[in-house]
């Protein structure tokens, strides 16, 4: 950084500038020995214009006796410069009497920033210390300047410079003004890991938050040097090896170094890794008579054999230690203690519990909210004032506050209290912003493209409400949703969530009709633990269907004699029995049974589907439930852990249909060799009809969500009426069994975020139970076919219901997938091939999808 001043106005402007220096060799050498006669009332003050007399004498204290020494002016003299108040001290002897003479410092008119385009002046002006109407201070002015290039340095500008200038005015008065030279950002051109052998270079960049810069850093931040965000890297990668058995890692040292050739910085972190150690034993001892140690086994995350986890052992001695609180143990303290041996690399820990000491918490201080309400703050403590003090408890709610979202920092310390008893809690808290105004954009080749305006505020007035709208565009897709979410339900850790949404599906490639459903949709959440959740909803839904006129005109019947009109088509006009001139448009004819000729020969849509449409609008009322388990390392970009959701819903809580709709899905991510990840996906659901039929649109549609290679709805029952449309009917039992090697392009940059994917998949939908036959209305059969004839193609329709394929095939296929985690969201390429397949399978070999907020 430059730091500088340029002085406007002349020899006076020069003098301001240098004259303090000068002024305390002048005093020492000016100020004779007689002036110990003197006393403080016979100080004279000259020059001064705003600062008051006695004032400036008050500055010299006497000595012993009353008088002023030599001693004492010297020690008045440095205290006035230090005031910062003069640009000019001067003491002389006049006449038995000591004359100070001042000049006062300006005062400021006015502060300006010019250069300045990435920081407001709001933010500077509240920075420095120089104020207007204050006193203008050169030392001041340096601190100020210091101050600018720190907060761009905070920004990642480390070449920034700042030179304050000084503009005289009349009066004494001066303008400053602070010129900025903002420079760019200086980025991270590389990150090396050295010392590191379990883990490479590739996998350790997924755990440190700092980024190398590339082509799309624009969009992101974290390629910025940051060197607070350094040093919490060191720690996360200790963290990261800890979690993984390594007990002696040492992160040693993160080296950084500026190149000004590439304006940039190189960061290295130099790691000692150790050994891996396994749990060998684990002990229980207790110090506290009437508790048993063993008790709190339960509740410990660490077994024997397995790799040892820091990171498992910190969420064992809070679970056991909250326990143990729960039981009467306000004041049990579980301490870890680990005993290693280095020939075996293993660890036998041992969890004592002891009586820790007898402390209260006198108050809980919150500071830093300016938006937030206390109450939000303090719900997240299972602590309050007058409560034993428990470690324990205060880390929970540390990271239950951080997990909030609702801050940049949270930090929690403890000071003393009245009494050596008594402990005050301290919250340090820093606020952003909550709120998110997003315009989100993607395109799959199952829906299109499509577009979302959404605003949302995750801590609505501030109270920690969740508020979101949005609406919803794309070629087959259209709708709006409105969500609000109360964490804390009447004072109780329970979310209750409402959401209010209209979707609509248009007829695609995929299906031959359009869907339209709104809804609304209660729902209660529970946080059992923090790798388990309980979700309880209840839903109501109207949903009817549309068809284009030509799918369903076999019912366009003009008289009640049977008489049908309708276009042939010239190839249909010259099947077998059908005596009609080549190349006719309309014609009617009239069947001894009533019933219509030919409705199939312009295309129809399978019979469930105009049952659907003819019965309008179905209501759906259920009640469900979801139970979830997550122990992923990440839920972005998952390399470890497991994710199973379970869910069910029953239908027929009032509305037109029920049912019992049951489903799981489980994914376990587990690390291989390298950094290639192994990911193992199953899944399964059944439907069970309860008292009324099943309607097609409640059984499951599956594709390329079960067995990549499949278009949508491409798998299962279909109608196989060969004029028709040969909609897909679901089924209502599948299974799906996946398995897939992803691992990253060594030869890129990490930071480009790409990694490759191979993967072979299998899978069966069946059993479809919906309608599949109506009865006739006097002589017109309202599923539109007709009996056999022995003077037309009996293939046509046919009287005896649907006619579909439900054989219980297994699909299966192998492909190779593009994954990449753009700063546009993720995006995802696949391309299967099918090896086994049903008979009217329809096949989608590449498939495409993704999208973001911008």
């Amino acid at each position: 950084m430059k730091v500088g001043l340029r002085v406007r106005g002349g020899l006076l402007a020069a003098l301001i500038m240098f004259a303090v220096p000068v002024t305390a060799t002048l005093a020492v050498t000016f100020v004779s020995s007689k002036a110990v006669a003197q006393t403080a009332a016979s100080i004279v003050v000259e020059g001064n214009r705003r600062v008051e007399v006695e004032t400036i004498r008050s500055y010299f204290r006497p000595g012993p006796g009353g008088r002023l020494g030599q001693a004492q002016i010297d020690d008045g003299l440095k205290a006035l410069i230090e005031t910062g108040l003069f640009q000019d001290v001067r003491i002389s002897q006049q006449g038995g009497r000591i004359v100070v003479t001042v000049v006062e410092n300006a005062v400021i008119g006015r502060v300006a920033f010019e250069g300045n385009k990435k920081v407001k002046d709001d933010q500077l002006q509240a920075e420095i210390q120089s104020k207007p109407r204050g006193t203008f201070s050169r030392p001041l002015v340096q601190s100020d300047a210091q101050r600018i290039a720190e907060i761009y340095r905070r920004t990642g500008r480390y070449d920034v410079r700042v030179t304050p200038e000084i503009i005289e005015q009349p009066n004494n008065r001066v303008d400053l003004i602070f010129t900025i030279n903002e420079g760019v950002k200086t980025g991270v051109r590389s990150i090396e890991f050295v010392g590191n052998v379990a883990y490479s270079s590739y996998r350790l960049r997924d755990v440190i938050k700092t980024r190398e810069s590339n082509l799309l850093s624009f969009l992101g931040g974290a390629d910025v040097y940051d060197p607070d965000r350094v040093e919490a890297d060191r720690d996360l990668i200790r963290r990261f090896y800890l979690k993984n058995g390594y007990a002696d890692v040492q992160v040693v040292a993160a080296l950084t170094e500026y190149d000004p050739e590439k304006k940039g910085f190189s960061v290295t972190f130099k790691i000692e890794e150790g050994q891996q150690y396994r749990v060998a034993q684990v002990n229980f001892v207790s110090s506290i008579p009437t508790l048993d140690a063993t008790t709190l086994r339960g509740f410990s995350r660490v077994n024997v054999g397995s790799v040892y986890n820091a990171e498992a052992l910190e969420k064992s001695i809070e679970e056991m230690q909250i326990e143990a609180s729960r039981r009467g143990y306000a004041f049990a303290v579980v301490r870890p203690r680990g005993d290693r041996n280095f020939e075996q690399h293993t660890v036998a820990i041992t969890f004592a519990v002891d009586e820790g000491p007898r402390t209260y918490i006198e108050r809980i201080n919150i500071r830093g909210n300016t938006r937030t309400r206390d109450y939000v703050i303090r719900r997240e403590f299972d602590l309050s004032e007058g409560d034993a003090y428990n470690r324990a408890l205060v880390d929970r709610a540390e990271r239950r506050l951080k997990n909030l979202d609702f801050f940049k920092n949270v930090k929690i310390v403890t000071e003393p209290g009245s009494s050596s008893d008594r402990v005050i809690l301290i919250v340090d808290l820093e606020e952003k912003s909550t709120g998110d105004f997003s315009v989100s954009g993607g395109y799959s080749t199952t829906d299109g493209a499509l577009a979302e305006v959404s605003i949302s505020e995750r801590n609505f007035l501030g109270r920690g409400l969740y508020a979101k709208a949005s609406v919803t565009y794309g070629q087959y897709a259209r709708g709006y949703s409105l969500s609000f979410v109360e964490p804390y339900l009447l004072d109780y850790r329970v979310a209750l969530g409402l959401d209010l949404f209209q979707r609509e599906q248009l007829a695609n490639s995929y299906i031959s009709y359009g869907t339209s459903t709104i809804g609304f949709s209660p729902r209660l959440g529970f946080q059992l633990r923090e790798d388990l959740s309980l979700q309880l909803r209840y839903s109501i839904y109207q949903q009817k269907i549309s068809l284009p006129d030509y799918l369903s005109n076999c019912n366009n019947i003009i008289g009640g004699n049977g008489l049908l009109a309708f276009n042939p088509t010239p190839a249909f006009a010259q099947l077998p029995g059908n005596n009609y001139p080549n190349g006719s448009t309309q014609f009617g004819a009239t069947d001894t049974s009533g019933v219509g000729l030919w409705c199939y020969s312009d295309g129809e849509a399978s019979l469930p589907v105009r049952r659907e449409l003819a019965g309008g609008k179905t209501l759906t009322s259920a009640v469900g439930y979801s139970l979830a388990y997550n122990t992923l390392d990440n839920n972005r970009n998952p390399t470890d852990g497991l994710l199973v959701d379970f869910k069910q819903d029953f239908a027929g809580v009032g509305g037109d249909v029920s049912y019992l709709k049951s489903a799981v899905d489980a994914k376990y991510y587990t690390p291989l060799v390298g950094d290639i990840v192994g990911l193992i996906h199953l899944q399964g659901g059944m439907l069970n009809k309860l008292g009324s039929d099943l309607r097609m649109l409640d059984h499951f549609q599956m594709g390329p969500n079960l067995v990549r290679g499949f278009a949508p709805n491409g798998i299962g029952p279909r109608d196989i009426n060969p004029y028709g449309t040969g909609d897909a009917l679901g089924g209502t039992k599948y299974w799906g069994a996946s398995f897939e090697l992803q691992m990253p392009f060594w030869f890129l940059p990490k930071e480009v975020g790409l990694k490759g994917s191979v993967y072979a998949d299998a899978g069966g939908l069946f059993d479809y139970k919906g309608p599949t036959g109506w009865a006739q209305t006097g002589e017109v059969n309202v599923a539109g076919c007709r009996p056999a004839r022995t003077n037309g193609p009996s293939d046509v329709g046919s009287c005896l219901g649907l006619q579909y394929d439900d054989g219980n095939v297994v699909r299966t296929s192998v492909g190779v997938g593009l994954i990449w985690a753009s700063p546009f969201g993720p995006l995802r390429f696949d391309y299967a091939v099918p090896l086994t397949k049903g008979q009217f399978d329809r096949v989608q070999q590449f498939k495409f999808g993704g999208g973001t907020s911008f």
